[in-house]
């Protein structure tokens, strides 16, 4: 028997992630022959077919109208983590749709009036027709979402160079060759015990190489597990040694 999800939240905001979930996997089976789809390998087949091209002009081109949303029992983690830790300051890397991003809002404004603290999801997109619809879906949620989210449209390694303070979270979530670099970016502003979470870090470990080197290499101040859920979640924790 399954858990009854955690996620406290209005019935019309459950009733559409339910539906928005449902539609993502119905969208990544059309993609993927297993179902789920990795950037890495969907790049790959891209390159295959169009030698001459652009794969990163094609990826993008293809993502452009598909949701990919975080799985929701990881979605549901991603509540209990931000409810657990007392976390208010949130980077999401590839907010997309925003179907993620309205599970970390709610979780931030429960912190936020358990506590008193102040604090901000920041979501971030660059394709301006995906921020569009991932507004629309958090105006259909109500205030309580919309209040808690900032999004930052365009290159999130410009948009997040500025503007950051005291990290708790920061969700991995994207095109995996932008994932290191997204992580220097936002590394310096992580506080002590923040945390990173990236998603499909064992189906997709081929193209997070890089990343998970720097993540697992001791210098670099983390400490770090592979979740079981399914295609992998790291959970990595930054506790950088004192200067």
């Amino acid at each position: 028997m399954s858990s009854p999800s955690p996620v406290e939240a209005p019935p019309h905001v459950l009733q559409l992630l339910s539906q928005l979930h449902r539609m993502s996997l119905e969208q990544e089976a059309t993609i993927s022959k297993t179902g789920k789809v990795f950037s890495s390998v969907v790049m790959g087949d891209l390159e295959g077919r169009r030698p001459d091209g652009n794969p990163r002009d094609a990826f993008d081109q293809l993502m452009l109208d598909k949701f990919i949303a975080l799985d929701e029992d990881k979605c549901q983690f991603m509540y209990q983590l931000i409810c657990s830790m007392g976390a208010t300051n949130i980077v999401e890397a590839g907010t997309s749709f925003g179907v993620s991003t309205i599970y970390l809002a709610l979780a931030v404004a429960k912190v936020k009036a358990a506590t008193g603290k102040s604090g901000i999801v920041i979501a971030t997109e660059k394709e301006h027709t995906k921020a569009a619809i991932a507004r629309k879906y958090w105006a259909q949620c109500g205030t309580t979402v919309e209040q808690e989210i900032e999004l930052r449209e365009g290159d999130l390694l410009e948009t997040l160079k500025s503007g950051l303070l005291n990290i708790d979270i920061l969700l991995l979530d994207i095109w995996s060759a932008l994932a290191l670099p997204t992580l220097k970016t936002v590394q310096p502003h992580l506080r002590q015990g923040a945390v990173v979470i990236t998603d499909n870090t064992i189906s997709g470990a081929k193209g997070y190489a890089d990343l998970l080197a720097y993540l697992r290499n001791p210098e670099n101040g983390f400490q770090n597990m592979t979740l079981p859920f399914t295609n992998g979640l790291e959970m990595s924790v930054y506790m950088p040694r004192s200067q």
